[in-house]
């Protein structure tokens, strides 16, 4: 991954990027927190912890999530713009989920009336396929490109990537409001085994099954197929990036990083990585929750 060493374009996304700590650091990347509601405390969503999360879900303690404020992208801008950039690139979560893309567009329009240009891309995506998007951007932007071009770069492997995930039971996406885009499997159906995916930056069904093993069977599957259908669309030379994401649940994550790391072999980018999903979308996705995020290498 290529380190940025010229600052002038700032790249900013939110914290359900998922990215690690090293990767911030080395692509220079300024993260803005969402926020996560445990009982009657607000926490940064670097504060609160998975298990902190995964704990207060099994207990049915209050758990909810809010968008950063426009004031807090506001000062990520101005910031940057003090340390010396002339533009800024705001990359974020899809606007079907979260309103946080909404905040630093208000905040850009802001920034604006004061002589900062900010641009702000809806990635339609959520935690590591947004996460792979800011890479890809900040690799177009370390090589001295424009910000129209770590947009298209960005696009790009959004509009490729595919999350697929499975959920031990619907019940914590009923319980923060996102059930409705799964309401096929209502209706007294929430003891099923969803599998799910984002499409058109919504979480949407995309099949049902009886148990969690054949759940995470599917996932294998559909992974590898995804690889096979971005090999057909970008030429056979290909590489893809997978990250298997879960929350309280590493055992059964690492299981299906090496069986699909098996399966793929020379189509791989580098090795699958594995990694639990921050506070943030825990809260909505609960305790057991597995997901498959497949993109190409940029």
């Amino acid at each position: 991954m290529a380190e940025r060493k010229d600052r002038r374009i700032a790249l900013v996304t939110d914290s359900t990027a998922s990215l690690t700590a090293e990767c911030v650091a080395e692509l220079g990347v300024t993260v803005v927190p969402v926020q996560v509601i445990i009982g009657a405390t607000v926490y940064d969503d670097e504060i609160a912890t998975p298990e902190m999360v995964a704990t207060a879900l099994k207990e049915w303690t209050p758990v909810s999530t809010s968008r950063p404020n426009p004031s807090t992208f506001l000062e990520a801008y101005e910031k940057a713009a003090a340390d010396g950039a002339t533009e800024v690139l705001s990359i974020h979560l899809s606007g079907e989920l979260s309103g946080t893309v909404e905040s630093a567009r208000l905040a850009a329009r802001e920034a604006g009336d004061k002589g900062i240009k900010v641009t702000v891309v809806d990635s339609r995506q959520s935690a590591f396929a947004l996460g792979y998007a800011v890479c890809a951007a900040a690799a177009v932007l370390a090589e001295g490109g424009s910000v129209r071009k770590a947009v298209k770069a960005a696009e790009r492997v959004s509009e490729a990537s595919r999350t697929i995930f499975y959920v031990d039971t619907l019940e914590y996406l009923r319980r923060g409001g996102r059930v409705t885009t799964v309401a096929a499997l209502l209706g007294g159906a929430l003891a099923v085994k969803p599998l799910l995916h984002v499409h058109e930056g919504r979480i949407e069904t995309l099949e049902k099954v009886r148990t969690a093993g054949k759940a995470l069977a599917r996932v294998e599957e559909l992974t590898v197929a995804h690889a096979a259908a971005l090999a057909e669309s970008f030429g056979s030379d290909v590489r893809v990036q997978v990250t298997i994401g879960h929350l309280a649940s590493p055992e059964r994550a690492a299981v299906l990083a090496d069986r699909i790391s098996h399966r793929l072999g020379d189509q791989l980018a580098g090795e699958v990585h594995v990694g639990e999903i921050g506070a943030v979308l825990g809260a909505h996705v609960g305790p057991g929750m597995i997901a498959a995020v497949i993109a190409p290498a940029h």
